[in-house]
């Protein structure tokens, strides 16, 4: 199948290998490994932190953070290094239920702020947390309807002011180019095939849109990323 044939709708019967619980362990920590650089050229959370964090953090000087499905954790990291780098301090609880992302994200190198857990978000919801911001990065394509709803409904109750869930945009372009630049860092891990298959899976704008429940909204994130977004009344915008 063509991937300009195969990106009219969503691919829900796609798997990405690092979903699969047998997939080969030394590839998925260098798939962990090498998400810096992928989320450093596209992912854009240094602009949403400085369009979105840092203002509030010019206010109160620190904020609590929640990011669901971090993965190997690097945007965790790179969000407490960057407010700290400002004179702030953000404190990250990043979570994640499968057991070999949280052994990899707490064999990296500690970051001040940032703690994880192998956990998912109802069961902080359950413990009545709260934070100031909940975020997830590349999760929403991963999950079906159900689990959608449900982590949207989570992150309203588990945010106080803001929730951010930064996910990729179909389409056959960024399909195209995400294969044509990005093959180096398949090498030896999932990175590649994966992101093609993640692309597969993503939501277009509209699509998002239709998906989430009333009070979210898709801003853009640069060319290949759509932004949903809450922010609870009376917060106001930070942008």
């Amino acid at each position: 199948m063509s991937p300009w044939g195969s990106l009219k709708d969503r691919d829900l019967q796609a798997i990405e290998d690092m979903d699969r619980p047998d997939c080969d362990l030394q590839r998925l920590d260098r798939s962990y490994a090498r998400f810096p650089v992928v989320n450093r050229l596209l992912s854009g959370w240094h602009r949403t932190y400085r369009d979105r964090f840092r203002p509030v953090l010019a206010g109160s000087g620190t904020a609590s953070v929640l990011d669901i499905g971090c993965g190997g954790g690097d945007v965790a990291r790179s969000l407490a290094k960057w407010a700290a780098k400002d004179g702030f301090a953000l404190e990250v609880t990043a979570i994640d239920p499968d057991e070999r992302a949280y052994n990899f994200a707490t064999r990296a190198p500690a970051v001040e702020g940032v703690t994880y857990r192998r956990a998912h978000s109802a069961e902080l919801v359950a413990e009545g947390s709260s934070f100031d911001i909940v975020l997830s990065n590349h999760m929403l394509h991963h999950l079906d309807a159900e689990q959608l709803a449900g982590v949207l409904q989570d992150s309203e109750v588990l945010s106080r002011r803001l929730a951010l869930h930064n996910d990729l945009k179909r389409s056959n372009i960024a399909y195209l180019l995400f294969a044509a630049g990005f093959w180096p860092l398949g090498v030896g891990s999932f990175i590649c095939g994966d992101g093609l298959v993640s692309i597969k899976r993503s939501f277009t704008s509209a699509e998002l849109q239709t998906a989430a429940p009333g009070g979210w909204r898709v801003d853009r994130n640069g060319p290949w990323h759509n932004l949903l977004v809450y922010e609870h009344a009376g917060n106001g915008s930070w942008t």
